[in-house]
């Protein structure tokens, strides 16, 4: 499937749109249904609102390795993008395909048209592809990315998945509090009430707060609405950014991940843009926009700068003080035995190894924090909940 732009007469009314279609056959089928004539047609690059949408990292997955496979076999690349744009899974993906193809048989080449849809393909990947094209090993420059990609994705996951799970527990805890001072505390108030004792301070604290939340439940919604809403933006405002980014690297044990996770990539790109015969300068270049924290990414920069200025690339990263030690000595053992490549393997090799205990670490840690905040929640609770109860029986 693949978008089309059309044109045409409709009595005395002319109009023009986007309808999507299998092939250009298809696609005039539709646009006569729709009781148009003198129809004019061409591939759309867009969507039917006219934009490209985003790829998810998945979905670029997919696409990198069928075109891959493809190239590999000899399919020549027109004839690979029209596979692509009639039978990927995704319509995102499928009109991607049709408007790269569509800029390529207006004369461009592959890495020119991706580099137009910097929305889609980052300067990373046109990059490689670049250097791919002109070396003339697009196939294996594109097997490194699928690579790559594939390796991103498997990073965020065990990231996100360290992350996730704490959260979770926690929201799953509040929504169970909710509950309980908005529909227990409630009928339990109403039951003492009957005594005439006064109820202990912490229960009447809950209360309250079940009193409150059906009252202004709008305002607890706004409330939590613009907490989540704050939170997302604080990564995006340079300020905000700039503390999280030096206060993440100055956690114990969760800087280890910030660490880890940030050179994982960096290493990557690092290896798969020197295979693909990048100058080192590019090489770091490409791979410093992996870094997702602001204060190595400045580091690494200020190394990008040295090694422009003739020094080695393990001395510049050294004097960076931010890249591990064994990474370095890795590198700098590559360069004078001239096995940069096989080294710069072993060096991604051990920061996976770094990063999945990394991750082991966080998630252990994480797991007697839950159980103190779930047992003081659990705690206050039941105190809540039983000392009416105490007071109650000792006055009998």
């Amino acid at each position: 499937m693949g978008f089309y732009k059309y044109s045409g007469a409709k009595g005395k009314e002319k109009g023009n749109g986007i309808v999507e279609a299998k092939n250009q056959r298809e696609a005039i089928t539709k646009v006569r249904s729709m009781g148009y004539k003198n129809i004019k047609l061409q591939v759309s690059k867009s969507g039917p609102d006219g934009k490209l949408r985003p790829l998810s990292l998945n979905e670029k997955i997919d696409f990198t390795q069928t075109f891959q496979i493809l190239n590999q076999a000899g399919v020549p690349i027109i004839e690979a993008l029209v596979f692509i744009g009639n039978d990927a899974a995704s319509p995102r993906t499928r009109s991607m395909a049709h408007a790269i193809r569509q800029d390529i048989l207006e004369g461009g080449t592959f890495s020119n048209s991706v580099a137009k849809y910097p929305q889609i393909f980052d300067k990373i990947f046109t990059g490689l592809v670049k250097a791919g094209e002109d070396s003339g090993e697009l196939d294996k420059t594109l097997g490194r990315l699928a690579e790559l990609l594939k390796k991103q994705s498997a990073i965020k996951g065990k990231v996100v998945g360290a992350m996730l799970y704490p959260v979770f527990v926690i929201v799953l805890a509040l929504v169970i509090v909710i509950i309980m001072v908005v529909f227990v505390f409630p009928k339990f108030a109403e039951t003492f009430a009957q005594t005439g004792r006064a109820l202990p301070p912490i229960t009447q604290a809950c209360i309250s707060l079940g009193t409150s939340i059906i009252k202004y439940w709008w305002a607890y919604i706004a409330g939590s609405v613009g907490f989540v809403w704050f939170c997302i933006k604080s990564f995006e405002w340079p300020r905000t950014r700039a503390f999280i980014d030096r206060w993440s690297l100055k956690v114990p044990v969760f800087n280890n991940l910030v660490l880890k996770s940030n050179f994982s990539n960096f290493l990557t790109v690092l290896l798969v843009a020197y295979n693909a015969g990048i100058p080192i300068v590019d090489c770091i270049y490409l791979s410093n926009m992996t870094l997702t924290n602001g204060v190595l990414r400045d580091a690494l920069a200020k190394a990008n700068q040295k090694v422009q200025q003739g020094a080695q690339l393990s001395l510049a990263l050294k004097a960076s003080s931010v890249v591990p030690k064994m990474v370095v000595f890795m590198i700098s053992t590559g360069e004078q035995s001239g096995r940069l490549s096989d080294l710069l393997e072993n060096a991604v090799y051990f920061i996976d190894q770094e990063l999945d205990k990394a991750v082991d670490v966080v998630t252990k840690m994480m797991e007697p924090l839950l159980i103190v905040v779930i047992g003081f929640i659990v705690l206050f609770m039941a105190l809540a909940f039983y000392l009416p109860l105490f007071g109650l029986s000792q006055g009998m």
